[in-house]
């Protein structure tokens, strides 16, 4: 899995700190790693962004970006308010297949979900996704209406033929209510993939340090962690 490329359902599921989480475990497991973050919105030029973020958390990667827009916005938009030039699909799988040559990882975190448009052409990370045949990871929410975003996200994975690697939590409850603990066996079964962790709640705000040691316990085995679903769930069981 050289590539893996990292969408949420929507925005702020927790997709950067889950994208950090990821690669701080592949560091602990002795690989390289590369993240880069496909178009940045919403932050000025002198302002760390997500790719800057997911260093500060998970330690020594290679992180690029390949566009930056100011306002908030998808980048499609918001490429054209700033009379910038976009960023294309071909791009970003251009750029991610560079640093595969020279990293065991490389992480491509989209912005928000699967179909945020890239360019008014239409082009989105699932279309990055297929040109570098890549496996995709989704951060899904906890509670209440993530089995519906989640599905949709699943189905349209599978119409355009790419891989669902699993699904991961980005941000558990310090106190989950019942739909959230429902979750835990429904997300497997709406996405048809695994569910590979469980972020805890504010994982973001830990010291550097601590979030590269905890981070290993957060993801499954195929993320190089050590997370078990069934015994989180029953854990977590009502």
């Amino acid at each position: 899995m050289p590539v893996l490329v990292i969408t949420g359902t929507g925005t702020e599921v927790g997709k950067t700190v889950t994208t950090a989480a990821v690669a701080a475990a592949a560091l602990a497991a002795g690989r390289t790693v590369a993240v880069l973050k496909a178009a940045q919105t919403g932050v000025r030029p002198d302002e760390p962004g997500d790719a800057d973020e997911v260093a500060r958390l998970a330690g020594a990667v290679t992180k690029a970006e390949l566009a930056r827009f100011p306002e908030p916005l998808a980048p499609a938009t918001a490429a054209r308010r700033a009379a910038l030039r976009p960023v294309r699909p071909a791009e970003v799988a251009e750029a991610a297949a560079k640093l595969a040559v020279e990293h065991d990882l490389v992480l491509v975190e989209g912005a928000g979900g699967l179909l945020v448009r890239f360019d008014d052409e239409g082009g989105t990370l699932a279309d990055a996704a297929l040109l570098l045949r890549a496996p995709v990871l989704v951060v899904a929410s906890a509670g209440l209406g993530t089995l519906n975003t989640t599905e949709l996200t699943a189905r349209e994975l599978r119409r355009r033929e790419l891989e669902l690697a699993g699904v991961v939590i980005g941000s558990w409850p310090d106190s989950p209510d019942l739909a959230s603990r429902c979750n835990l066996g429904d997300l497997p079964e709406v996405s048809g993939a695994p569910l590979l962790g469980a972020l805890p709640a504010g994982a973001g705000l830990l010291d550097p340090a601590d979030f590269r040691a905890a981070a290993p316990a957060w993801l499954a085995p195929r993320l190089d962690g050590t997370w078990g679903a069934e015994a989180f769930g029953v854990r977590e069981a009502p």
